[in-house]
Formats: C-alpha cells, structure tokens, sequence
C-alpha cells in the first residue's frame, strides 16, 4: 500500500503553519519544537537536549501505512482506544514523548509486537485536537532513531525498552553531490504535480544537512511502505541518499508518463467538446425546419400547466423566470434537472384546488356521534366552526356592502385545535371524524422523533436532492388546499444542530402569518390559512409557550367505567367482530365481563387497551369455532377468567390490603397517561433521628415530605402523639413504583397522613384516597389534574376522596354524575380534618375479659 504524502496530511500541515502564523522553514527546519500552546507552555530546548533527556522505556504508538522520520513534523489521526489511552498518559507527563514505529501490515488494526518493524521514531507531541467523533489529531515532531530492544508492555498499550541509534552526518564531495542531486530532482517533481506549494520546495532548496534533506524529502515523496522504512533503517547518509535519488527518478518518470497521458486525455476531451458544438448546430437547424423537439414540448407543457395553476402572482412570475432559464439550458445540463423538478413541484401544488365544506350542522352532528362517544368540548367547538362559516357565506353579500375593512387583522379562514389528553381516548380518530363531517381531505403527520427543521421548512434547493418540507408534500399528495391537517404528537418534537423544528411551526400554526408560508425549497408564499391544523399531545408542559399560544387548546380526560361500556359496545366490540372475521350473532358480551375487563385487566384513562383485550377474546372464540368445537359464545365472567387468564388489577382489595398497617395511606397523582393511585409508606426503627426518602421522588416531593414531617412534629402534642417519638428514631418514607420518577407537592397531605399513622399506630381507612398540597402551618392547598384523579380513585374503587377546599369548583365542573354518585367527597382546608377523616378511631385500652 502506497504512503501518499502529497495529499491530506501535506494539505492539513500547511494549514495547521497558516493559521499558527509559521513558515515553511519553521516547519521544517525543525524550530517549532517548542512553539505550541495547546497543551502545556513548555521551556526551549535544542535537539541535542531533547536527545539527551529520551529515557530507556517509551511507550509505542503503532503506525499503519506511514512512517514517521527523524527532524519531520507529521499530522497523525488516532481513533483506537488504546492508542487514545497512550497520547492522553504521554500528555501527562512532563517530555511528551512517545515511540513510533510502522506496523508491517496496514490492513492490522490491532498490531502486536510481533507485527512491527524494530527500528521506529522518537517523537514529541506537539498539538493535540479531539474530534467530535472520538477521534483525536495530533501533530508529532521527529528527533531521533531507535531500535526496540524488546517490549515491556502490551496492556493497556505497548511499551518498550529502547535503543538510540542516530545517523552519523558524513561530509565528502560525494555525498555533496547525492545532496544536489536529490534536490534538483524534488525541484523538477514538484514543478510536475501544481499542488505542491512553491514555499515548500524553497524550504527544502536552503537545506544544507544532507540528512534532513533525506528525511525531508522522503517525508513528502510517494514511497511503498517497506522502501520508506528501508530508508529509515539504512544507517549510512550515502546509502540513504542513493536509495532516495532511486526513488525520486523512479516518481519522476511516472509523473511525466502521466503528463503524456494527461495531454491525450486533453485532445480527447478537446474532441468530445467540439462534438458537442456541432450537435447544438444542428439543434439549431432542427428547430428552422420545424421538426419538434422534446424539449421543446416538455416547455411548452410546463408553460400550460403553469397558467392553469391559479398561482398567486409572486409565484406565477418565479415560475415563468425559472422557465425562461430552463429553455436556454441543454437537457445535459446539470441544472437542468434541478429547475425541472423545481418546477415539476410548483405546478403540482394545489394552489387554487380546494373541497367545497358541507355546512350541513345536522349531518357533522351525526357523524360525529357516530364515531365516538361523548367528547362533547370537541364536538361543540366543530359545529361552532361550521355555523360560523355557514353564516358568513350566506351574509357575503351583506359584508360587502358594509365595506368594512380591516388593515391589522384580516378575516381567519382556517381553525387551529390542540387535543391534549391521555393515550387511547381518541385525540387521533377524531381528526379523521372531523374531516369527515365537513367532506374535507385528511392528512396525518407524525411529529414524534422530528428533530431537523428541514422537515418542515424543506431544504434549500443549492442542496443535492433538494424537497420542500413535509408540510407541503402532504398538500401535493392530497390535492386540496383546505384539508384537515392532523400534526400528532407534537410534544413530542426534539432539537438538535440541525434546527428547532417548533421555531418552524410557529409560523405555521400562526393564522396571522400562515397566508405566506415560505419554504425553503419553493422560495414563495404559499397560502396555509385555508387548512384546518389539529394537534395533539400528551402533556402540554414540553411545548414551548410561544408555540401553545397559537392553538386552541381543548383537554381531553379519561373515560368513565360506564362511558368504557358505552364504547366497547358501541364501537369496539363490532370493529373487532369484523377484524377477526366473526358474525354478529357469534359472539356477544354480558355487561358483568366488560365490567371485569375494565376493571381487572385493564388500568387506563383511554381505551386502547381494553380493545386489545376484546380483541383477543374474539381471537379465542375464533379458534373455537375454526376448529368446530362451538358455533357461538356467550362472553361472561367465566369466560373472560379463562381466556385472559388471571387478573392483573385487583381494584379495592389492592387498597384494603395495602392500607392495613400503619403507616400507610393512598394519594392521588396525575401522569401524562391520565390519573395513578399512589401508596405512600413509613416505618420506623432506632437509629439517630433520621429522615430517609426512596422511591425515585423529584426535589418538591422531597420538599413535601419535610414538610409533612416538620409539622408532625411541631403539632405532636396537639395531634395526640408522643412528643419525643423522634429521638432515638430513624423514619423511612418510601413511595412504592421506585424505577418510576415522581415528582409535584399534592402528595403533601398523603405524606402527613402516612407519619400521623405510623406513630399513632392508627390505620388509615382502606377505602380513602386523597390529595392535597401541605403548608408547615397545616393548610391544604389546591392542585391541580383533579379530574385525572377523581377517576383514578374510581377505577381503583375508592369510595373516599378527601380534597382542598378550594378544588370544590373543578370537581362540580368536571367530574360525571355517575362519578359523583358513587364516591363521598370530603373537603378540607387543614391537615386535621385530613386526619379527622382518613384515620380509624383509637382503639380502647380497656381489654376485654376472657371468657371464663
């Protein structure tokens, strides 16, 4: 394998002497042996010092396909662990210096002792640059020859102990004359290969040192890698100086060979050009005659389609001028091709191309109903959008005659929604009902993972393979200007180098700026005000303020145990019936099993799990009949223990059986999932008055629970426990789901009730669930999500709620009636009427006789 010294590591050197503001000559006259900042600010010392301090052991960095000479500054690029290992414990050492020696076979990732060559290069590292790869750049200066004597270490890199083995300088006439020679002929290479900077050969023609002449030279000449270890093994100056001026003829000949072949080359292509003239002529004479050319006929088409488009005008000029520029080019042109697809693009866009809306309210209504149930917010503000427009068409004329005109704010033709809820309550298929009830197109973009701006903006078209951004290929694909545009997930947009894909949103999702959309790609506005933007999301916190402010945002809670009945009835249980290939009348379900299905399978605001589970029913019953064993099922209880197997949720027994002992309570949280029960759990054993905290709690949790504690202890007396239970005493506060981070003050209260009940000894009641922020004072504060958390006490078959006071007005507003009915809610303003209500009565300490 050859050792090219003319191409990256010549090119990276001279770069490296330009921005250091050094010549050539201090390159390589070997005056930059202490010239460098980057690591250490080392004193001067001259070769000969440098030579003497080389210590007996070094430790040895592997070469593939390079070797490195004596009085040579050389870029080395180091990427094996080991070897970054090596440079890094070198830097840390007072000389930096390091052995290398060139591995024998190149294509030797990992070279061992036995694989090198024994006569190497002592170095000394003079810049080093870390790449954002891992990669590590390092600049080596040569100062001497060595031979390894044998190696010392091979773990965690090679070490060796060494011999110095410098070349004796010689001076006679002969060698003057080899000196000369060699020279003038790196003179006439370099004349011979234009690359090669005149500063460099003007370096090498003021050297003296017949050595440095060699090893300079040799370090820029291309060598096969065992002549350039040859030379570096020869230990006579004139041996190394004939073999050098051997090599140098033998490049020297190559090279004008080449140049030969490179004049040929050139009368070829002299040949090729003037083909190409002559062709053109006859295009030319083609074109007098009449005779139609495809070209010709591709112009004349764009040229249709663009006034037919019904472009604006800025768009329809940027067209024509773009057309104009591809009738002037040959179809071999290289920006031929671009300006074609640039306008292949334009004119397939639905510029005017829009779907007349059905302003029937009556028949959204329906079809609204029909595809999901409740969801009334939703429904609601989608007739309002459809009255409003079928309102303003009919008064058009009235408008015009009024002449109102509004110079700051024009009149919004499109709507832009947020749905922000819990997975599986149906934020994703109500976009397509949506589309449907108005006779709209429907588009669906994941968000999820998008972390470059191009995606939406599209790339520039200096860029090979250029495409507008996803915006505008999904209005190609439909057609339609007005469609119902579904941007899902879009909480769940990242950032990186590339961009900020929400920064790109803002324009579209703005209805005050989205008329004039501009990708990067077309270059020209394009009207996004006619689309109807929906977005959805789990949690609204990760979408940046900017960007929420421009939607409508519209919550979407979870689903009742009833409204989950209503649904699978109504909706779940046919898809899957006709998914799986089943009749109606083969298989049915009685209201007890979907009841155990919802409640002891499944835990979820939505529903997308409990169709799972009919779905796998269904599965059940389809083998059944497949293999002629029954011909329908009925699907009750028993059913359901046999095919789903055990149940995964146990409902109010989990709260009775967790609660039992004291020290234990139930809180309520919200995820981004919808609402959890949450145990909190406190023990105490001797120790020094320790407060331990588990189970992955963020900062303000933690915060809470030394809050609860503080006024435990403060109110002990008053609270009717004894006031030294802390001395003496570790407590540990545990919140169980530990892999899970938790985080937010509203299990205050829950804290508080858990120590009141581990020190009194006082259970808490089993069927009681609650929530609250604590001050030290003993105030109960508001939080938030208590809709999510209501039906999270629901599912999990609370029959208590304890709540602030001042969440009165959430729970009328929000909560169903059938969640009202069935669970006591009980509020409260102080941590007392908590514990009034949450914990069993003291137990008498009168004992009953036994009986005789």
């Amino acid at each position: 394998m050859p050792v090219s010294r003319w191409s990256t590591e010549l090119l990276e050197l001279l770069e490296w002497a330009s921005r250091e503001d050094l010549s050539l000559d201090d390159i390589f006259l070997g005056s930059v042996i202490s010239n460098f900042d980057d690591i250490d600010d080392k004193e001067e010392v001259n070769q000969a010092e440098l030579i003497g301090r080389i210590p007996s052991e070094l430790p040895i960095l592997p070469l593939r396909g390079l070797v490195v000479y004596p009085e040579t500054a050389v870029p080395l690029s180091i990427g094996q662990p080991r070897s970054i290992r090596l440079v890094d414990d070198v830097l840390s050492a007072d000389d930096r210096l390091i052995g290398l020696v060139t591995s024998k076979d190149p294509q030797n990732e990992l070279p061992g002792p036995d694989d090198l060559y024994q006569v190497g290069t002592v170095a000394s590292v003079h810049r080093l640059f870390r790449a954002p790869d891992g990669t590590i750049r390092l600049l080596v200066q040569g100062i001497t020859r060595f031979q390894v004597q044998k190696f010392v270490q091979e773990e965690p890199y090679l070490k060796a102990k060494i011999k110095l083995s410098p070349v004796k300088v010689e001076r006679n006439l002969e060698i003057d004359a080899l000196t000369r020679q060699a020279r003038d002929q790196f003179s006439e290479i370099t004349n011979l290969v234009p690359s090669v900077p005149r500063e460099l050969v003007d370096a090498v023609m003021t050297l003296d040192d017949p050595l440095q002449v060699v090893y300079t030279v040799a370090n820029f000449q291309r060598l096969e890698l065992a002549e350039a270890q040859e030379l570096l093994e020869l230990d006579s100056v004139s041996d190394k100086l004939r073999k050098l001026v051997n090599f140098l003829t033998r490049e020297l000949e190559m090279l004008e060979i080449g140049q030969r072949i490179q004049k040929q080359a050139r009368s070829e292509i002299e040949k090729v050009q003037r083909d190409y003239f002559l062709r053109e002529q006859i295009k030319a004479i083609r074109s007098e005659l009449g005779e139609d050319e495809d070209q010709a006929a591709e112009i004349d088409e764009f040229r249709r389609q663009i006034d037919e488009a019904g472009m604006p005008e800025e768009a329809d000029k940027q067209a024509k001028r773009e057309l104009d520029r591809l009738s002037h080019l040959p179809s071999a042109a290289a920006e031929y091709g671009v300006i074609r697809t640039y306008l292949d693009w334009m004119v397939s866009l639905p510029w005017a191309d829009m779907t007349e809306d059905n302003l029937d309210i009556s028949r959204a209504r329906q079809i609204l109903d029909e595809d999901h149930y409740g969801l009334e917010d939703v429904k609601e503000r989608i007739l309002e959008f459809l009255a409003v427009r079928k309102l303003r068409k009919e008064r058009e004329k009235e408008f015009e005659e009024d002449n109102y005109q509004d110079d700051i704010r024009r009149i919004r033709e499109g709507v832009i929604l947020c749905f922000v809820g819990p997975p599986g309550v149906g934020k994703t298929s109500l976009g397509r009902s949506i589309a449907r009830s108005l006779d709209r197109e429907f588009i669906h973009i994941s968000l999820g993972g998008v972390r470059d701006e191009a995606e939406i903006r599209g790339h520039r078209r200096t860029y090979i393979g250029a495409l507008p951004g996803r915006i505008l290929q999904a209005l190609r694909r439909v057609g339609k200007n007005n469609p119902v545009f579904m941007l899902d997930e879009i909480d769940k947009l990242g950032q990186d180098y590339r961009g900020d894909p929400t920064s790109a949103l803002l324009e579209v999702l703005d209805p005050e700026q989205n008329n004039e959309f501009r990708d990067h790609y077309l270059e020209v506005a394009y009207d996004l005000s006619k689309v109807m933007f929906i977005t959805t999301a789990n949690l609204l916190e990760p979408i940046p303020s900017p960007l929420r402010d421009r939607m409508e945002i519209i919550k979407l809670s979870g689903y009742t145990d009833n409204e989950k009945k209503a649904i699978a009835k109504g909706y779940l249980i046919p898809r899957q019936i006709r998914e799986n290939g089943l009749r109606s009348k083969e298989i049915s379900f009685s209201n007890p099993a979907l009841q155990l299905i919802i409640r002891s399978y499944t835990r979820e605001s939505g529903v997308r799990n409990l169709e799972r589970e009919i779905g796998t029913l269904c599965r059940k019953v389809v083998t059944l009949i497949a293999e002629e064993k029954v011909t329908a099922v009925k699907v009750g209880v028993k059913e359901v223990a046999e095919y789903l197997g055990r149940p995964r949720y146990y409902g109010d027994e989990e709260l009775a059986n967790r609660t039992s002992v004291p020290g234990v309570a139930t809180g309520l949280a919200w995820t981004s999932t919808g609402g959890e029960i949450l145990f909190v759990e406190a023990t105490s054993m001797l120790g020094k008055n320790h407060f331990q905290l588990t189970g992955s709690l963020g900062e303000v949790m933690k915060e809470s629970a030394q809050a609860a504690l503080s006024y435990v202890r403060s109110k002990a007396d008053k609270l009717g426990l004894d006031v030294d239970f802390y001395n003496n005493q570790d407590i540990h506060l545990h919140v169980p789901a530990g892999a899970q981070p938790k985080d937010g003050p509203s299990a205050g209260v829950t804290m508080a009730t858990a120590l009141v009940s581990l020190i009194s000894g006082r259970p808490v009641k089993g069927n009681i669930s609650m929530t609250g922020e604590i001050t030290l004072r003993g105030q109960v504060l508001p939080v938030g999500g208590i809709k999510e958390k209501v039906l999270a006490a629901y599912r999990a078959g609370s029959t208590t709620v304890i709540l602030p006071k001042k969440n009165q007005a959430d729970l009328e507003e929000d909560i169903p009636q059938e969640v009202r009915d069935k669970i006591n809610f009980i509020f409260v303003e102080d941590i007392e009427e908590v514990l009034e209500a949450a914990l069993t009565k003291k137990k008498s300490a009168t004992r009953k006789k036994k009986a005789s």
